[in-house]
């Protein structure tokens, strides 16, 4: 039993030089549903531009990050145990570009729409959908989707733990109003989970593993009034996160300043000198006359200048980031991909943390992305429950053979829903709902 086996026989022609890692990001770079990340915006739908950041865009820059974190730790624990372990840079590219695929249309607020309107049918997680598209959904095999290797699906496999375990809430509607139905957006939110759809993929991704560290690996953490969540990730998971962890807290802040929805008065109020010694000291060390005598000043005067002048600074702070990985060592664990994690050090981590605060506090729970949030979650309820009214009237042809042969029924149009792009999405809500848009030559 191999980490490198598929769950559908496959064979390798004989003239092809590639290794599992490189036939497992072909297989996502050539997906539907990775080409589908283009029009999903990781800020919601903030209109037409050629600089933002896509889902797509960030997703290639965690794969590039989590590609330079296996190189950081090779290099700085060279002669280690761990370095044996490490993933070839095709197959961690493989993971950080899959991350996102199963993140619905118009973000969490989307997943919480989902998870509302599959509130009696096993409920939806953006993760959780992820192992599902990969493992069932996706077309390069007849009935193990992407048929990737075991090891890349259990880097993918974010949170081990299925929704019935740690799911901790029931979904409903807003109590406070009288006039218009609303979900409640903080009970509808999914935990952190992979689907119960699922349970026999994640059950041959653990095969390979001893009694132990199985039951030690999907250990769940009990808690009251709120979803239960689980404790472990694996080694090639937790290059990943890192990876998406810096990109949102650099890239995402990057498309907040240069679209105005962050100022330097808000930055410097949420992000104080304090907050910023590791990377401060590195500036003074590595550029001492370009900083003068207030190296926090030069900063944020770089973070809020020219575009030219942000990048640069951008790019410091990935590579703070970067190289400052430290190998955490768990003897709980037998397996070497469980038993050894990455992280960032604790002075750099700091940092990284308020940047992605100063994010989600400032621009993310702002009221003018909120509102958008807002009108997304109703517009995917809207659109679920009208096709989930009457599906073999509503589903298109192909989705519909697929309801008809399901044994969750639900499940199909969610996959349906979820897949959608955020303009898909608006423009199938305006088909259905909207008197004056809409044509019978419409693509489905």
């Amino acid at each position: 039993m191999s980490w490198y086996d598929r769950r559908e026989a496959w064979k390798q022609q004989g003239e092809d030089a590639r290794e599992a890692g490189d036939i497992d990001y072909a297989r996502v770079i050539h997906s539907a549903s990775f080409r589908r990340l283009q029009g999903k915006t990781q800020i919601l739908n903030l209109g037409d531009s050629d600089f933002y950041r896509t889902r797509l865009t960030h997703s290639l820059e965690v794969a590039q990050i989590a590609s330079g974190v296996t190189k950081q730790v090779a290099k700085d624990y060279a002669g280690k145990p761990i370095c044996s372990h490490l993933p070839d840079r095709t197959l961690i590219q493989a993971i950080g570009c899959t991350h996102d695929l199963g993140h619905p249309p118009f973000g969490h607020g989307g997943e919480v729409a989902l998870n509302y309107c599959m509130r009696e049918n096993g409920g939806f997680e953006g993760n959780g959908q992820t192992l599902r598209i990969l493992s069932k959904l996706e077309n390069f095999s007849e009935n193990a989707g992407a048929n990737l290797s075991r090891r890349t699906l259990l880097g993918v496999l974010k949170y081990p733990a299925p929704f019935t375990a740690t799911n901790n809430m029931t979904p409903d509607l807003d109590s406070s109003t009288s006039a218009i139905k609303l979900i409640d957006a903080k009970i509808c939110k999914p935990p952190k989970c992979y689907l119960d759809s699922e349970q026999d993929v994640v059950e041959w991704i653990l095969k390979p593993l001893s009694d132990d560290d199985k039951t030690e690996f999907q250990h769940i953490v009990q808690q009251e009034k709120k979803h239960h969540k689980t404790k472990y990730k694996s080694l090639d998971c937790s290059i990943m996160d890192v990876a998406d962890d810096i990109s949102y807290g650099v890239h995402d802040l990057e498309d907040s300043i240069a679209m105005h929805l962050l100022s330097s008065e808000e930055f410097e109020r949420t992000v104080p000198a304090e907050e910023c010694v590791s990377f401060l000291d590195a500036l003074k060390e590595k550029y001492p006359e370009e900083c003068g005598n207030n190296v926090y000043d030069h900063f944020v005067g770089m973070l809020f200048g020219s575009s030219a002048k942000r990048k640069r600074c951008i790019s410091r702070l990935v590579h703070h980031f970067l190289t400052a990985i430290e190998v955490v060592e768990d003897s709980n664990f037998s397996e070497p991909l469980l038993r050894y994690r990455v992280k960032i050090k604790a002075p750099q981590g700091k940092l990284l943390d308020s940047l992605k605060a100063i994010v989600r506090e400032q621009v993310i729970l702002s009221p003018s992305v909120q509102h958008l949030e807002f009108k997304g979650q109703k517009m995917v309820v809207s659109v679920f429950e009208a096709i989930a009214s009457d599906p073999l009237r509503l589903l298109p042809r192909d989705a519909q053979t697929l309801y008809i042969n399901s044994d969750i029924k639900e499940r199909v149009i969610c996959d349906y829903v979820a897949g959608m792009t955020d303009i898909y999405l608006l423009k199938t809500y305006d088909r259905l709902f909207s008197p004056r848009m809409g044509s019978v030559f419409d693509k489905l």
